[in-house]
């Protein structure tokens, strides 16, 4: 193998270390039990995941933990702390309240009742993703030009929102991530990077997701995660700089947005903040993403498009 492809096979064994994280986060996690995750020697896997991730193991799982309970905090405000502390893999509700503290410099009852403000702002600045990559390289160009993601507010008219809850299969998607701030480097890395890996493999005309796997109201900037993605068959096998995984099934809360990419976090945060609470439904620890049919509109001239934004639910 060339070193290339030795770094391509790494990051992909990384990334299932990440992804069994964040799904089996209520539970002990061993460092023996991640390095098979990995297929690397358990002797080795804590110096290699700390040069990989830039944080040791420890500190990336109580990150995790925290970031995950800071956001069930609020969305989910019926589930007493205690509850929600043990559901992100906290052993006692002492260990939880001093990383909480540590963490955010509140107790999880002040973040609950009046940090939630700030929260959302945060998570309106932060969610303007705008992944709707044309498809065609002529929208690519006037989708560069046009894109405002976030640069300017407008006024939008509430409207009562329209809410489903799907049942939705579980799927393969072949992905690219980004790392970094949320925002309009999204939408660039979509037209610069995953536009013409996805011309390269055939895989135009197929159901797209961007998945955010972090808060960008809680979670540090330079760590917030996107996975840009699109299905692909059973036997589709990545390479290079891609990956693949299989987003999970299960009921999800849908509700379909067409605008561009400087409103869409208002739409998240209506989703988040006034939706769920009254809905009778919590989430769970699956990821929030945007789904786009086959035939969601995408007008590279405005920078308008469409996605159904999806968050994964159970019954309160």
């Amino acid at each position: 193998m060339t070193s290339q492809e030795n770094q391509a096979a790494y990051a992909r064994r990384m990334h299932k270390v990440i992804e069994h994280i964040d799904r089996h986060i209520d539970q002990t996690l061993e460092l023996s039990t991640l390095a098979e995750v990995a297929h690397f020697s358990a002797f080795h896997f804590h110096r290699l995941f700390s040069a990989w991730m830039g944080e040791t193991l420890g500190d990336y799982l109580r990150r995790r933990r925290l970031e995950m309970a800071a956001l069930r905090l609020i969305g989910q405000p019926g589930v007493p702390v205690l509850e929600i502390a043990l559901a992100v893999g906290f052993g006692s509700a002492e260990a939880f309240a001093r990383a909480f503290r540590a963490r955010f410099g509140c107790t999880a009852s002040e973040w609950r009742q009046g940090q939630a403000d700030r929260w959302a702002a945060q998570l309106a600045a932060g969610r303007n993703s705008n992944p709707g990559q044309p498809h065609r390289k002529q929208d690519q160009e006037n989708k560069r030009s046009a894109d405002h993601h976030g640069n300017s507010q407008t006024d939008m008219t509430e409207i009562p929102m329209k809410v489903k809850i799907v049942q939705r299969q579980a799927a393969k998607i072949a992905y690219m991530r980004y790392i970094g701030p949320y925002g309009h480097p999204i939408a660039e890395f979509w037209v610069e990077t995953v536009s013409p890996w996805m011309e390269t493999n055939n895989l135009f005309g197929r159901p797209r997701y961007g998945i955010s796997h972090d808060d960008p109201g809680i979670a540090s900037s330079d760590k917030c995660r996107y996975d840009a993605g699109v299905e692909v068959p059973d036997d589709f096998v990545a390479s290079g700089k891609s990956f693949t995984t299989t987003v999970p099934g299960g009921s999800y809360a849908v509700t379909r947005y067409s605008g561009t990419g400087r409103d869409i976090g208002a739409t998240w945060t209506r989703l988040l903040r006034d939706w769920l609470p009254a809905s009778g439904m919590q989430l769970d620890t699956r990821p929030f993403f945007e789904y786009y049919p086959v035939d969601a509109a995408c007008d590279g001239k405005t920078g308008t498009f469409e996605c159904d934004l999806c968050i994964p639910v159970t019954p309160l």
